[in-house]
């Protein structure tokens, strides 16, 4: 097999969710490039129906499901709609996320439970559908899970971040516990952790501490428009199939100083 065709998706569906903006369209995008079938799926109608025009536009088959992944029982019926018009689910990336700010001592119980309902507990429910109902009945499959270099350390001084932080360390563990699991059925399950990009969870912590945050960082910059689109390309193609339970940052280098 070449190389490029170690990378390449052709005819392989792929279940993205929060696709519908920000870091999950940019991947919805470039699994699409590559040959896939793209199911986004998001709680607002409107901005699926931009997506779907936005992906359409690229050339890129796209399926959109409304759904709330926090309302843990509608996450069968977002499985069926997708099988219903594929058949199957190859690759499923698990990108949905919330965030909330507050001290650690005043952190509201809402709060905490709505960030590790969409962070931490959607991602297994669904992740479960999708492997009992397609990739293990397959013997095949990719997982790809959003997670952040906030689950690899503390929150900095004025981010008070400490469920996001917490959720995303758990999305980390998940990932390994996972493929650990899986790995008999053929299944990847591997974790990207995103740093600083531009995106409405963000812009209002980027309001105040882009400049500093920049400056901490070796490359000089934050996460752009293609930055994650290698990363889950060879994370849900052939040319990882023999890397599983793994994490790695897509941050500048900012973790490492």
């Amino acid at each position: 097999m070449s190389v490029k065709d170690l990378f390449q998706l052709d005819g392989k569906v792929a279940l993205i969710t929060g696709g519908s903006r920000g870091l999950g369209l940019q991947m919805a995008e470039a699994l699409g490039e590559m040959g896939c079938r793209v199911a986004i799926t998001a709680r607002k109608a409107d901005e699926l129906a931009e997506a779907k025009a936005h992906l359409q536009g690229r050339g890129i088959e796209v399926l959109t499901v409304k759904n709330d992944l926090q309302r843990f029982e509608g996450i069968p019926g977002l499985v069926d709609e997708v099988l219903g018009a594929h058949g199957r689910i190859d690759i499923l990336v698990n990108n949905a996320g919330a965030t909330w700010g507050a001290p650690a001592e005043d952190y509201p119980d809402e709060a905490w439970h709505k960030v590790m309902n969409l962070n931490v507990n959607a991602p297994f429910f669904l992740a479960r559908e999708v492997g009992k109902r397609s990739m293990i009945p397959r013997r095949a499959g990719k997982i790809v899970n959003i997670a952040s270099v906030a689950g690899l350390k503390g929150s900095p001084a004025g981010m008070n971040t400490i469920a996001y932080n917490t959720s995303k360390a758990a999305a980390i563990n998940f990932t390994r516990a996972l493929a650990a699991e899986w790995g008999k059925y053929n299944i990847n399950v591997n974790a990207i952790c995103p740093g600083f990009f531009p995106s409405k969870m963000s812009a209002g912590l980027l309001d105040k501490l882009e400049d500093t945050i920049v400056a901490r960082t070796p490359l000089q910059r934050l996460g752009g428009e293609e930055d994650l689109k290698g990363p889950v390309v060879f994370l849900a193609s052939d040319a990882s199939r023999h890397i599983t339970g793994q994490y790695f940052a897509v941050d500048g280098g900012a973790i490492i100083v």
